[in-house]
C-alpha cells in the first residue's frame, strides 16, 4: 500500500476549504467526467482516445502508484467537499512538475488551489524547486509569474512541445509572504 500524503501545510486564513486527498478516495466517475470534459481536454495534449470507466481506472491506478514510487504524486482536489480536479506533482527528469486540472465550473479557484499545492510541495515535500509544463494551448505567462515562476525553456512529453516553467522554494516564500 503506498504510503498516505504528508499533512498539509498551515492554510491562510482567507482560503477556501480546500482538501487534498488521494485520487483513489473519490468516485471514478467524477473523475472520468472531468477528464471528458471538452474544455479541459483542449488543454491536455497527451490525452488520446476516448476517455472511458476503464481508461480513467487505469489512469487513476497509474497516478496513485507515483506515490509509492516516487513518495509523492497527484491528489484528487475537494473545494467544499465537492470534488474538483486533480493535482500536483509528479517526477520528470527536471524534477517535480506541477499538474492542476479543474473542473470549469472551478476554474476561479485555481490561483488558490495552486498555493494550496505549492505550500505542500515546498513546505510539507521538501522541495527546492518545481516545474509546471504548460502546452501552447494556454498562455499562461502573466499568470504564472504572479505565483513566481520564470520561464526556463521547453521540454517534451510524447514528442508534444510544453512550455516550462521554473520556481525555487526562495522565490515562493517571497511571494507568498507578499500575498
Amino acid at each position: 500500500m503506498p504510503p498516505p500524503p504528508p499533512p498539509p501545510a498551515a492554510p491562510d486564513a482567507d482560503d477556501p476549504p480546500v482538501e487534498l486527498v488521494r485520487l483513489t478516495a473519490v468516485p471514478l466517475a467524477d473523475v472520468t467526467a472531468l477528464l471528458a470534459e471538452p474544455r479541459n481536454a483542449r488543454h491536455l495534449p497527451l490525452a488520446r482516445g476516448a476517455v472511458t470507466a476503464g481508461s480513467t481506472a487505469a489512469w487513476v491506478r497509474g497516478k496513485d502508484a507515483l506515490w509509492a514510487a516516487d513518495g509523492y504524486g497527484p491528489w484528487a482536489i475537494l473545494l467544499d467537499g465537492a470534488f474538483a480536479g486533480w493535482g500536483g506533482f509528479q517526477r520528470e527528469d527536471h524534477g517535480p512538475d506541477l499538474a492542476l486540472v479543474l473542473r470549469p465550473e472551478c476554474w476561479g479557484a485555481g490561483a488558490i488551489v495552486t498555493r494550496v499545492l505549492l505550500r505542500r510541495g515546498f513546505d510539507d515535500l521538501g522541495f527546492t524547486a518545481v516545474t509546471t509544463a504548460l502546452p501552447r494551448t494556454r498562455n499562461p505567462d502573466r499568470a504564472v509569474a504572479r505565483l513566481g515562476f520564470e520561464p526556463a525553456g521547453e521540454t517534451a512529453f510524447d514528442q508534444v512541445p510544453f512550455r516550462l516553467y521554473r520556481l525555487t522554494r526562495e522565490r515562493w516564500r517571497q511571494v507568498d509572504r507578499a500575498g
